[in-house]
């Protein structure tokens, strides 16, 4: 079997027969995967946020590849982590809740590089085991923690060979570790590192030079947190739960729930720490890339800057992420390759599960098989007349986390269905959601019950039967949805 490599070589390639894994390290690219936790899709200068100024991560922008329309397929961090190795979704990799073990015998597109000859490491942030630590198959060197980590002072085990405190700011220590990798390897192959940052993740620390930076930005609930008429009932329930606006907002409010005008500044203080996490990031990113550039390897690493899943900020009275609102399930995604695209914008939808197999057809490894994710690379270069114009979302009810329904819904280019299905064959719990997503971008107007639209919503729910019969659902199997409650979660899990 001929692989496919990028384009200048494709020729070569047919040509000669070549195997990309002979080929040297300087034919084939590095790939610097930076995967943040929690960061919402416009939470970057380059997608338009008004206050957070990032030019490291616009200036890769910028020279590389934006992707304007990026979604994951569960909004939630394990999920979605185990969905962008694996290029599958949560109902067939089975990491579908944040303390379910990513399978062993599973691939991933790190074993798929490493099988092609790469060398593969992992830093940082991994979650997927809440208390597992250890080395993961598909990397050569692995640098984690048990749990979510801390801002200062994480325990990290060193490839399994010795646990410490690393002293130091999660970001920055993270970079560090990255920088000795680099210049600690002795290989001539080509290499693929991975680094899981914990920011912008709660609670929100951010490093003391940036704890200041956004004191005298007034920030307030967005409207549509008050514009719940014609929403179904259990997104008001959610209100005063852990993961609504009048919570105790992952801490930074004490006495809950807080309905009276002043809560807003609980909610103020909160959203001022989230950016001041991300200006570490975008330093993080600034010194990674004058790394590359200091080894002569810019120009041949690809380097991929996203998030796990989105996050809510307020939008329909909620934090956190989970549901299938546009801030939940939207994610920043930049690519820079110079040998793929420069300066180029992409609108299509991007899922989480196409990173998989975009990065194998660049590397020249082999193809994995029976995924769902596509190949962005034919997208990217000339464009894709049969690229998706629909998908759908996925996500299960958690006992641990009871202020979400089950949630399956189909996403077009133009329209939004929601569905929260009861878990045992009755009819959904809650009312469903209808959105015209191009006009209606902030989700303003449920229109599901407008009688127009009924034919409308029969199409969108043979599709979304459609899609999951695709992807292997003949019977949906998921968790009895046991309604919105108020318990706050175990002190050891949130």
């Amino acid at each position: 079997m001929i692989h496919r490599i990028y384009a200048f070589l494709g020729l070569l390639v047919v040509l000669l027969g070549t195997n990309p894994a002979q080929l040297s390290a300087a034919d084939r690219p590095n790939v610097l995967f930076v995967l943040c936790d929690d960061i919402r899709w416009n939470a970057l200068g380059c997608l338009g946020h008004e206050h957070l100024k990032t030019p490291n991560i616009d200036a890769l922008a910028a020279n590389g590849i934006l992707f304007e329309n990026s979604f994951c397929t569960t909004s939630l961090c394990s999920p979605s982590r185990a969905s962008i190795l694996s290029g599958l979704y949560a109902h067939v990799h089975g990491v579908t809740n944040n303390f379910t073990e990513y399978p062993e015998d599973m691939s991933t597109f790190p074993r798929a590089l490493q099988a092609a000859g790469y060398e593969t490491a992992y830093l940082g942030k991994y979650h997927m085991g809440e208390e597992n630590d250890s080395p993961r198959p598909g990397f050569d060197y692995f640098v984690t923690h048990k749990g979510q980590g801390k801002y200062f002072d994480t325990e990290f085990n060193f490839n399994g060979q010795e646990r410490r405190v690393v002293p130091g700011y999660y970001t920055t220590v993270v970079t560090d570790m990255a920088e000795h990798w680099l210049e600690d390897r002795s290989s001539e192959k080509p290499w693929m590192l991975m680094i899981g940052h914990k920011a912008p993740h709660s609670f929100y620390f951010p490093e003391p030079k940036y704890e200041h930076t956004f004191d005298a930005v007034e920030v307030n609930y967005p409207h549509s947190s008050f514009e719940l008429d014609g929403k179904p009932d259990w997104i008001r329930q959610r209100l005063s739960t852990w993961h609504g606006i009048y919570g105790p907002l992952f801490e930074w409010r004490k006495q809950f729930p807080d309905t009276s005008a002043a809560g807003v500044m609980h909610f103020q203080a909160m959203v001022r720490a989230y950016w001041g996490t991300i200006l570490s990031l975008d330093d993080s990113m600034g010194r990674l890339v004058k790394i590359l550039e200091k080894r002569g390897e810019l120009e041949n690493t690809l380097i991929v800057f996203m998030g796990d899943n989105g996050l809510l900020e307020g939008e329909h009275g909620m934090v956190d992420k989970r549901t299938m609102h546009e801030a939940s399930i939207r994610i920043p995604l930049v690519m820079h390759y110079p040998r793929l695209a420069s300066g180029k914008r992409i609108p299509e939808q991007i899922l989480t599960v196409d990173l998989a197999p975009t990065i194998c057809e660049l590397a020249g490894a082999d193809p994995m098989e029976n995924i769902h994710g596509r190949s962005m690379v034919n997208l990217i270069r000339g464009g894709d007349a049969n690229w998706r114009t629909s998908w759908f979302y996925h996500y299960n009810y958690e006992k641990q986390f009871p202020y979400t329904p089950n949630i399956r819904g189909i996403r077009t280019d133009e329209w939004k269905l929601v569905r929260y299905p009861h878990g045992d064959g009755q009819p959904d719990r809650h009312m469903s959601e209808l959105y015209n997503v191009r006009n209606d971008p902030l989700e303003k107007q449920n229109l599901i019950n407008e009688p127009i639209y009924e034919s409308l919503v029969a199409k969108l729910d043979q599709q979304l039967k459609q899609l999951m019969l695709e992807t292997g659902i003949q019977q949906d199997q998921m968790p009895l949805d046991e309604g919105i409650k108020t318990d706050l979660p175990e002190q050891s899990i949130r």
